[in-house]
């Protein structure tokens, strides 16, 4: 038996638990050959593992700092599958073959037992979510691959959220990926973010294709300014200014209110539609606010007997 066996029979007997989200894991930790770790190719994240900055990390920590959790492989006896630090195994390969074979022996923690494929997921966005990096650019990508992996139902339930959040992640993450000529690709996220905060009803294709090319022509350079698309698209004249190839945010928005405006009526009946309109301006947070207001409640009692004797008067 070689060293690194016998340290696994002596450690194996000595498990720890840990419990990451619903999933108890019970594991040990000892040492393995690069050679023996096997990538999971069904782990979430997407996108190149090749970091030069994570290379020189490993090289001025001696090592690996964080062990890779992995799993018993459970097709290729004697070997471990990853279950999280798919980056740091690619990274300190990169440095063997290098030839800095000081970096060969990587520190692991085992569990137990091999993973079902939901507990692996489970475990892995845990552990995600404790890093900064989750909320900055991986929900909408892990969301994408969940779905493509099991499905939406499967992929909302190990997320936590509903259907509908986990399609409107995954709708984020599609948009994204159109954002193809930004100087840091990892900004995709933020700009299909803003992008996606334009009413549903707004963002016809047209007018995603519109955006696309005039980011790719470098004339919207800030992804915050995608906001005045919430002004710019319900006025038509605006709107078809920005749509056209000569027109951009900037151009549009002095185009706005340049419509004529609709004849409103006057007299009684204009004074009627003032009123159902500040109605309806008020936001649904305020009407929450106002619930129970007895003061209120009793001038709308009052309007209701005044619009229904109206309405006998007129009828």
């Amino acid at each position: 038996m070689n060293s690194a066996a016998e340290d696994r029979s002596r450690v194996v007997v000595n498990l720890q638990e840990r419990r990451l989200d619903r999933t108890v894991l019970r594991t040990y930790r000892t040492k393995a050959d690069l050679d023996e770790i096997v990538p999971n190719d069904k782990q979430p994240r997407l996108g190149p593992k090749i970091d030069e900055e994570l290379q020189r990390q490993i090289e001025a920590n001696g090592g690996l700092f964080e062990p890779l959790l992995v799993e018993p492989h459970p097709q290729l006896v004697g070997k471990f599958r990853i279950i999280d630090g798919d980056r740091r195994w690619s990274n300190s390969k990169v440095l063997v073959e290098q030839g800095k074979d000081e970096y060969r022996q990587v520190p692991i923690e085992v569990t137990d037992r091999t993973l079902s494929e939901e507990d692996r997921l489970r475990v892995w966005i845990y552990i995600h979510r404790q890093r900064k990096e989750w909320d900055a650019k991986e929900k909408e990508m892990v969301a994408y691959r969940l779905v493509d992996l099991m499905g939406r139902a499967s992929a909302a339930n190990i997320l936590g959220i509903t259907v509908r959040e986990l399609d409107k992640l995954v709708d984020v993450f599609e948009l994204s990926e159109k954002f193809t000529s930004l100087r840091d690709p990892g900004a995709a996220i933020t700009w299909a973010r803003e992008l996606m905060g334009v009413s549903k009803k707004l963002l016809t294709p047209s007018v995603v294709e519109a955006v696309l090319k005039k980011v790719n022509q470098k004339r919207i350079t800030n992804s915050k300014d995608l906001r005045r698309l919430r002004a710019i698209l319900p006025d038509p004249i605006a709107k078809a200014h920005f749509l056209a190839d000569a027109g951009d945010l900037e151009s549009a928005a002095l185009r706005l209110g340049t419509a004529k405006p609709a004849e409103k009526d006057v007299g009684l009946a204009g004074e009627i539609d003032a009123v159902v309109a500040a109605v309806k301006a008020v936001p649904w947070t305020t009407l929450q606010e106002m619930k129970g207001n007895a003061e209120l409640l009793r001038k709308i009692d009052d309007a209701e007997a005044m619009f229904r004797s109206l309405r006998r008067a007129l009828s």
